[in-house]
């Protein structure tokens, strides 16, 4: 998925970590938690690097940020790294999520295991369609009820949300920012295709999947035209 930040900090640096580096954190936990699954205790820097799909040498200066540099000829401790980078992304705690927009892609979206399992807890679902509200959806083995739109400070206040995601058609989406935002949301994930306008302290993160089946076409088409030329060519 196209995944773009829009609010950066002076530098793209934040906490000390070049945001390059944040970006790829989540890829790092995630392929150490497969390997904790499988009982793999060590790791070595070109291992882990090749499960995540980077160079040893970004692998390394990524983990330098963290003070973590492992030890010469055995690697990094699985367990510890792990929890390294988690507490680096703030996952040690857990974060109250919103999703704004059920329709298909938030229902799905509220249904996505992968929320629980990686620290956030999906507290409200919101939508503008008085048809939905009042809908049950089922969230990490809980039904959650779609509430309104107008429901949304009262759940932001009392639940102590930050992070709320935008599912929403592109015509509001920027009208559901700026409810979030003025409730105390200062974290966003956009699904709609548009860019968000969000005040100084807001970072939004946008996520394209149009954009990426767009990239995909062009690898293909590559790949066509390359298949072709060698066929000519024989």
């Amino acid at each position: 998925m196209s995944v773009s930040p829009v609010a950066k900090t002076p530098q793209g640096v934040r906490s000390g970590i070049p945001d390059a580096t944040v970006n790829r954190l989540p890829t790092y936990h995630r392929s150490l938690v497969s390997m904790a699954s499988r009982g793999i205790l060590l790791v070595s820097s070109e291992e882990l690097a090749d499960a995540s799909g980077v160079s040893s040498a970004k692998l390394r200066k990524d983990l330098s940020f963290l003070g973590s540099y492992g030890t010469r000829g055995v690697g990094y401790d699985v367990e510890f790294l792990l929890y390294q980078i988690a507490r680096a992304l703030g996952l040690t705690q857990q974060w109250p999520v919103v999703i704004v927009g059920i329709g298909n892609l938030g229902h799905a979206l509220a249904g996505y295991p992968g929320f629980a399992s990686r620290g956030f807890k999906v507290v409200g679902l919101f939508d503008s369609d008085d048809n939905r509200v009042g809908e049950q959806v089922s969230v990490a083995g809980l039904n959650v009820v779609i509430s309104s739109i107008a429901d949304l400070p009262q759940i932001v206040r009392s639940s102590g949300v930050s992070i709320g995601v935008i599912a929403t058609p592109e015509k509001s989406a920027q009208e559901v920012c700026d409810v979030l935002v003025r409730h105390g949301v200062t974290s966003i994930l956009n699904f709609a295709p548009v860019l968000l306008e969000v005040p100084a302290g807001v970072d939004v993160r946008r996520v394209d999947l149009a954009t990426e089946l767009q990239i995909l076409a062009f690898h293909e088409q590559r790949k066509s035209q390359l298949a072709m030329a060698e066929s000519n060519a024989g």
